[in-house]
């Protein structure tokens, strides 16, 4: 199973993170170990040696169809359900290897850093790019955003991944963050939306 993500695929996001462009020119991906995966409401186990970490709350989707340069008008077709992950991310340390032009995977890739809810199927929404998501921690809604907003869109994105990597039955992709990320801290309880339906539930320790 592999992990794809995608960074600075919501413009707000992007403003927020003080980027010099609205849009990048090609999408931003990125992969996390497959050690990352967090799932089953399994606590996330703050790591005390990266400083902030801080989530980002994402639709993610699963690939269902092994796949190789897919055509973005049958990108459809290798993805069969959605869910609301966390992309939890080092934030100091991101900032860090920006700056010096390094690679994202220390502060993205770790142990636990892809929390997943419980997978949703397609047919139970009208599209794909019009989905509503939140976060609530500890009762209190901190992150929303809409599908309908990405820079780049599902189909896309799977078009463009499948140029560099064959998709496989049971990958997943993490799609990009709204605006409203913030710091994560022991005892937080996290509860993630899909629409009105709650998929994705843990604490922090």
């Amino acid at each position: 199973m592999k992990i794809f993500a995608v960074g600075m695929n919501y413009p707000e996001h992007n403003k927020s993170l003080h980027v010099p462009f609205s849009k990048p020119e090609v999408p931003v991906i990125f992969t996390k170990a497959d050690s990352a995966l967090l799932k089953d409401h399994k606590p996330f186990f703050i790591p005390d040696h990266l400083g902030r970490v801080e989530y980002e709350t994402e639709i993610v989707v699963r690939i269902c169809k092994l796949g190789k340069t897919v055509a973005e008008r049958f990108a459809p077709r290798y993805y069969d359900a959605v869910t609301v992950g966390i992309d939890f991310t080092a934030r100091e340390m991101q900032q860090k290897l920006r700056r010096e032009g390094l690679p994202w995977e220390l502060c993205k890739g770790f142990d636990g850093s892809a929390a997943l809810g419980e997978w949703v199927g397609l047919e139970k929404f009208r599209d794909v790019q019009a989905l509503r998501f939140h976060l609530d921690i500890n009762g209190r809604t901190v992150q929303a955003g809409c599908t309908s907003d990405m820079l780049y869109t599902v189909d896309e994105l799977i078009a463009y991944i499948s140029r560099y990597f064959t998709l496989k039955t049971g990958d997943i992709l993490y799609t990009g963050c709204p605006t409203g990320c913030g710091p994560v801290c022991v005892d937080d309880h996290l509860e993630g939306y899909l629409e009105d339906r709650k998929v994705l539930e843990f604490n922090c320790k």
